[in-house]
């Protein structure tokens, strides 16, 4: 399923090494790594804009505050570019997100899979290493299916894909299905709207909780 890359994803994924030997983590940013909810709500709000909370998507939930009209898609993607452009370098980091990462990076290799807009690469590599997340970063575009199975197919050890949306378990469920999935949420107000991903190994809103869940598998594989 490789084929289905874009060829900037693929050619970000040939320029990083992977050592086929040792268990790889594949961690998600927004709302993973980074607070993405709440520094958007406070720059939607900014613009006379709110986000309504029915659901656990984008589009549908922006409305403009006057007349109360409910954004499209075209006029979503507008904005979430314009937020990209000013908030992507200083985003806030998840707490414990740094931290859980440098202990696990002794037992396990780690790469970063964002879908923040390629426009935004730079800002979110600088963002992550100020918060001491230094790490291998791939911006992909679309399900991250192909991106997982890229960087994974090869390894002969556990791999782990931490993601909030279950549209991205799913895709990597469908291609890698030998990958485990774990379905992380930070913001209680978006983990409230979502039930436990169907294609998800395990379902967690802290950073201790997901480490403990992969530590737990690695500890049990050998390793």
């Amino acid at each position: 399923m490789t084929n289905n890359l874009s060829e900037s994803t693929r050619k970000q994924i040939e320029s990083i090494s992977i050592d086929t030997n040792l268990p790889l983590v594949i961690s998600d940013a927004d709302e993973v790594l980074l607070i993405f909810m709440e520094r958007f709500e406070i720059f939607l709000n900014r613009q006379d804009y709110f986000f309504d909370w029915s659901s656990f998507k984008l589009t549908g939930n922006i409305y403009h505050k006057p007349d109360n009209h409910q954004l499209s898609q075209e006029e979503v993607f507008s904005l979430l570019d314009e937020f990209f452009e000013k908030e992507t370098q200083s985003l806030d980091a998840v707490p414990g997100a740094s931290e859980a990462l440098d202990l696990l990076s002794s037992r396990a290799q780690i790469v970063i899979l964002s879908n923040v807009p390629i426009a935004y690469r730079d800002e979110r590599k600088r963002c992550l290493s100020d918060h001491g997340m230094n790490y291998p970063l791939i911006v992909n575009s679309g399900p991250k299916g192909p991106a997982v199975q890229a960087l994974s197919v090869a390894v002969r050890a556990p791999v782990f894909f931490i993601d909030d949306s279950p549209n991205n378990l799913k895709s990597v469920a469908n291609v890698a299905d030998y990958v485990r999935r774990i379905h992380f949420i930070h913001d209680a107000r978006l983990a409230k709207l979502v039930g436990p991903a169907p294609d998800s190994h395990h379902r967690t809103d802290s950073w201790v909780e997901t480490r403990a869940a992969i530590e737990e598998e690695l500890s049990a594989a050998g390793f």
